[in-house]
């Protein structure tokens, strides 16, 4: 019965175009905050700032900012890429295989933008004299990242190749999702606690006011990403057919 109902309530309100809606207006203000208040993105830069900007954008890309008095914003995840490839079973159309694909690429693709926002941080930080990995945003950062790779290897060679055997993935499947979430949950959290950085960072130097247009908008994006992990989680979980089935079929 709950299944059922939370089928209807689903197809009564469509959550992953909600969740691809407000991952668009996210990606948005990230660019907003980053080219408009914090001057622009660069990966080389005799403006060190500038390269801080670039772990911003890939690493939320989409999702919050960055940049000069900011000592620490490590890496926040590419959490728009990360949404895709969670909805990748409820929103793609095509053969089981062709889903799993799609799922990892997406996947692979925001590790790969993930390590590159890492390294544009890690050279501003280098560049500036700046102690590395000190923050709670920081280390938040290093254990998604870590177990980012590790749900990512353990999902290839589990579901794709070399496939485990049959009882194996109906073994290790809800293990890869509760995973899955609590990455995803765990990128959320970098992503506020590195808002919540930055704009200490910001108006600690007198940067920007508390109430500035700059800071209103770092506030209504932190806010976003928190309703954005929310209404993802909700579509991940929300069932598109019978619980059996569903396991079923993944474990194909």
């Amino acid at each position: 019965m709950k299944a059922a109902a939370l089928t209807a309530y689903k197809r009564r309100f469509p959550l992953v175009t909600l969740a691809r809606a407000i991952g668009v207006l996210v990606s948005a203000l990230v660019l907003t905050w980053n080219v408009h208040y914090r001057g622009g993105l660069a990966i080389l830069s005799e403006n060190k700032d500038l390269i801080f900007n670039v772990d911003e954008l890939l690493n939320k890309f989409a999702q919050p900012s960055v940049d000069d008095s900011s000592p620490e914003k490590f890496h926040e995840k590419n959490l728009s890429a990360k949404m895709l490839a969670m909805l990748a079973y409820k929103s793609v159309s095509g053969t089981k295989i062709f889903k799993k694909r799609v799922h990892l690429v997406l996947q692979f693709l925001a590790l790969i933008l993930s390590l590159i926002g890492l390294y544009a941080a890690w050279k501003f930080h280098i560049d500036k004299g700046i102690d590395n990995f000190y923050s709670l945003h920081s280390w938040l950062g290093l254990a998604c990242l870590f177990l980012f790779v590790c749900q990512w290897i353990i999902g290839f060679t589990t579901f794709l190749y070399p496939a485990s055997s049959r009882n194996r993935r109906s073994v290790v499947l809800p293990w890869h999702v509760f995973f899955g979430i609590f990455i995803y949950a765990l990128a959320i959290s970098t992503a506020a606690t590195g808002i919540l950085e930055k704009l200490t960072f910001l108006q600690s130097n007198n940067v920007i006011s508390r109430y500035s247009a700059e800071a209103l908008l770092a506030n209504v994006l932190g806010v976003l990403i928190v309703v954005l992990g929310g209404v993802v989680v909700l579509a991940t979980i929300t069932p598109t057919k019978g619980k059996n089935e569903m396991v079923r079929g993944e474990t194909e």
